[in-house]
């Protein structure tokens, strides 16, 4: 209810008989209280009261950064709604408690009513905190605390932005908005991210040696930073703030100075320093507090006074104050529990922290600094793929006591419940990338999964399997409904997900394998139904086979689909030849570098790559290409298969640059696609001593036959002339090795994160034949993979494996060998050059452009610095140190044609 409160409370031992709780505080630690409370006081022997400083219910402070995607506050809203309408719950929003009396037991609010309780419940939570720098009060610095400081922080960067476009004769251009953000902890970094979506520039000013360094240790503060810079993100570490000074004309943030001298041009300052508890009504009313404030509590969370109680980051527990909701959940949880006559007691802080930034992975947990006695760290690291991966091991090497990862995080949600527990065999092994042999983990009942909510790994199984007294749940979304578990954070889902299929497997129970809240269907099942129906739009295709969502309005239909399904009905599309990616409603369904027929880069321009089938280039072809990366100022790069990529294309010279390499005989690489890249080939027979086929003009066919081809995930081919594999063939989806006999073929191979070596399919085969059995390898692959599964798992999962593929494949054990070919030569018939059929058309021709009221200017955000005599993007400090060049003065500008 939230009906404004009567001038006093009900007494204690009033008339309703009912005691009374006052909750002074409006944030997640108090929502999780009230129902913690509420769930279990069945008898309703207690009336809870909650004064919340803020206009607005309960929301998720840990996703605060959602708020620049749905802009619409009440999508960040706690729990249930229904929770408020109880009519033993009294909210009371913008009313924040002025004074307690404890010998009267009283809480005065903002207005000078009095409320009497029985019990009170200090969760008002902590403040930003502002360093004592001079000028931090200037217009223009922001806090990121709150859903009204991030409103405020949008605000004025789109202000900024708009008050820096300038009309040229070429039409209207922006100066880029500069962004700094003090402090390089969680906090600090999602709010860098924050401002990168909002189109601003972005530098972390870290006074640290690292980025995080609470959480994690040099070595991944290092590894850290590199994907941060990945994202255009510029930082600086060991630097101290001295002063922000305002701009001489606008009075607003202008300019930050350094301890060291250094100094950068800002817009926009976001403080992200840490938090300090709001122990302001505990002090006035006398509890004693801690050192580094907040009031002192036991471990059942009640201060020196026995009807006065503290949970979340306003409590000092063991001599300090957690700053983390889940620590503050479980005080929540033992509040409620010793009010109802029970015997709980804070169980210890989990400190497991996941960085929220997309793209980004990164977490911790334990002691992931090893600083416990005679701790042994195990380290495995791969700067050139931004990974770093540690477990702190005790002196027995096998007992877990933490770890940190970066650039790969997945074996986070599977080892942090076993923090404290033997790991079974070589602990090395859990840090190998996935499929490097590290053995199964069977968490133990006691596991702790969901720290934010509590849950242990025998909840989420209970729930499974109906022995927790409820009903059994037969999918993740029914599990997280009646455990909490993943609800808050989300760090947790992935291994609620796995515990969940895992006992619905041993219970029988099938799991299902649905693309999506939209389609219950898996890929390989919505593909063979959009084949069979005939269908060829989205609209058709989820008015068939999609259903509506769980707890959306049924009379809307199964809505407008998601990130998704929409992409992999638009590759499934593209797969059955429904002609060019951007026609029709086909062009709304791609990710961005499909609908742009071009790979996006870090700073927003685009790379172009021609295709040069087998690696083969004519000299004519060579000049072409060099002289159009010089006539537009590209970057210039030889690929690993063997093709030339030129960087730094904006998006209004796309077309002309395509025009100049079609007209000399060029056509696109699909190196933004889902689909074949690159057939790598040696020389083979034609120049090689050792080859005993011809490797480059089998490859050239190879990649004439599958140009084009959409797939589940992208392709790569490699043909070798001999044995000596110059071609990395079993590298590949497919892999072709020349024989005296003819070509071996092999499948399943694939690079990147986790390297998989190609295993033999089929020997000796002629030419024809080997066509023919990469064709159907193809088509089963394309017909029966999920969604953006690469060929080494579907081969490994295909019941039955490879000797399942290669009957189907070469034995025809379905009989479905010739539709195979069949759907291969309809492909190979109806392929044509996406570029040059974007020239001939008027209508996808006007995609390109930078500004639509300007097409031909350029985005004045991009700026470069030379480098090994050509350029690169320049970060936000080459900038701000006036050493880059701006992008005005280079390269040709589109000229259209009909």
């Amino acid at each position: 209810m939230s009906s404004e409160p009567p001038t006093s409370g009900v007494a204690p031992g009033g008339a309703d008989r009912r005691h009374v709780v006052v909750v002074v505080g409006g944030g997640m630690v108090a929502q999780r209280f009230v129902e913690a409370l509420r769930a279990r006081d069945a008898a309703g022997d207690w009336r809870v009261t909650v004064f919340a400083e803020e206009p607005r219910k309960p929301y998720d402070r840990v996703g605060l950064t959602r708020y620049f995607e749905v802009r619409d506050a009440e999508e960040l809203t706690l729990g249930d709604p229904a929770l408020w309408d109880d009519p033993l719950v009294d909210l009371h929003r913008d009313c924040a408690v002025a004074s307690i009396d404890r010998a009267a037991r009283t809480v005065t609010d903002r207005l000078g009513r009095v409320h009497a309780y029985d019990e009170l419940v200090l969760a008002t939570g902590s403040s930003a905190a502002m360093p004592p720098i001079d000028g931090n009060d200037l217009p223009g610095v922001f806090v990121y605390r709150t859903i009204d400081d991030v409103a405020a922080l949008r605000g004025w960067v789109e202000a900024k932005r708009e008050a820096g476009r300038v009309e040229t004769r070429g039409g209207v251009v922006e100066r880029p908005v500069r962004g700094a953000v003090v402090g390089g902890g969680l906090l600090g970094l999602e709010a860098a991210g924050a401002l990168k979506a909002l189109g601003a520039q972005a530098t972390v000013i870290q006074f640290g040696t690292h980025l995080m360094d609470v959480q994690i240790d040099l070595g991944g503060g290092h590894a850290l930073k590199r994907l941060i810079n990945d994202k255009g993100i510029s930082v600086r570490t060991d630097t101290a703030t001295k002063a922000i000074r305002p701009h001489r004309r606008t009075g607003h943030v202008g300019r930050m100075d350094f301890a060291d001298g250094g100094r950068l041009d800002v817009d926009v300052v976001v403080m992200a320093t840490g938090v300090r508890p709001r122990d302001e009504l505990a002090r006035a009313a006398g509890l004693e507090t801690g050192q580094r404030g907040g009031a002192v509590v036991d471990l059942t969370c009640r201060t020196a006074d026995e009807h006065v109680w503290a949970i979340g980051e306003v409590a000092c527990i063991e001599g300090r104050c957690l700053g983390l909701v889940a620590p503050g959940n479980t005080m929540a949880e033992v509040v409620a529990d010793r009010l109802l006559g029970g015997e709980a007691t804070f169980p210890g802080a989990d400190t497991a922290t996941k960085l929220k930034l997309s793209g980004v992975d990164v977490a911790s947990f334990g002691d992931a600094h090893g600083r416990t006695e005679k701790s042994v760290e195990i380290v495995w690291a791969d700067p050139l793929a931004g990974v770093y991966k540690k477990l702190v091991m005790a002196d027995d090497a096998r007992t877990l006591l933490g770890g940190v990862f970066v650039g790969d995080a997945a074996p986070y949600a599977s080892l942090r419940p076993m923090l404290g527990a033997e790991l079974p065999g070589d602990p090395g092994a859990f840090l190998l990338p996935e499929g490097g042999g590290a053995p199964a983990l069977e968490l133990p009942d006691d596991a702790q999964v969901c720290s934010c909510n509590n849950v242990s790994a025998g909840t989420i199984r209970g729930a499974v399997t109906g022995l927790d007294g409820g009903p059994a749940c037969t999918d993740v979304a029914g599990v997280k409904a009646c455990t909490r578990a993943g609800t808050t954070c989300g760090a947790c889902v992935p291994l609620v997900t796995k515990l969940t299929k895992t006992e619905l497997t041993k219970a029988g129970v099938e799991v299902s394998n649905a693309l999506c809240e939209h389609f219950e269907l898996s890929r390989a099942q919505l593909f063979d139904a959009v084949r069979v129906a005939d269908l060829h739009t989205f609209s058709e295709i989820i008015a068939r086979f999609g259903r509506v969502a769980d707890g959306a309005d049924p009379s809307a239909g199964p809505g407008r689909g998601c990130d998704i399904c929409k992409p992999t009905v638009a590759s499934i599309l593209a797969s059955l030849g429904n002609g060019h990616i951007l026609a029709g409603e086909q062009a709304t369904l791609q990710d961005t570098n499909d609908h742009m027929l071009a790979n996006m880069q870090k700073d927003g321009t685009y790379s172009v790559v021609p295709r040069m089938p087998g690696g083969e280039v004519t000299p004519e072809g060579l000049i072409v290409v060099g002289q159009v990366a010089k006539d537009f100022g590209l970057y210039t790069k030889i690929t690993g298969g063997q093709r030339i990529d030129m960087f730094g294309a904006r998006v209004e010279q796309l077309p002309e640059i395509w025009r100049r390499l079609v007209d000399a005989g060029f056509e696109s690489g699909h190196a933004y696609g889902k689909s074949l890249r690159t057939v790598k080939s040696c020389v083979g027979s034609t120049w090689c001593r050792y080859g005993v086929q011809d490797s480059v003009g089998m490859a050239v066919e190879l990649e004439l036959r599958y140009r084009g081809l959409r797939s589940p995930h992208k392709l790569k081919l490699g043909v070798s002339g001999c044995a000596r594999e110059c071609a990395e063939a079993r590298g590949k989806d497919v892999g072709v090795i020349a024989t005296d006999q003819g070509w071996n073929v092999y499948v399943g191979g694939n690079g990147g994160q986790t390297p998989k070596h190609a295993q033999l399919l089929a020997e000796n085969l002629s030419s024809a034949e080997l066509l023919r059995t990469i064709d159907r390898f193809l088509m089963l692959y394309i017909r029966t993979a999920d969604r953006l599964q690469r060929t080494a798992p579907w081969v490994e999962e295909y019941e039955g494996g490879l000797e399942a593929i290669r009957q189907v494949v070469i034995e025809d054990s379905l009989g479905i060998g010739a539709d195979l070919d069949a759907a291969m030569a309809r492909h190979v018939e109806g392929y044509e050059d996406e570029w040059k059929a974007v020239l001939e058309d008027p209508e996808k021709l006007a995609r390109f452009g930078s500004f639509v009221n300007a097409p031909t200017t350029p985005d004045p955000a991009l700026a470069y610095v030379p480098e090994r005599g050509q350029k690169r993007p320049a970060t936000p400090d080459e900038i701000a140190g006036g050493l880059a060049d701006p992008v005005l003065v280079a390269g040709p500008t589109l000229e259209v044609r009909a």
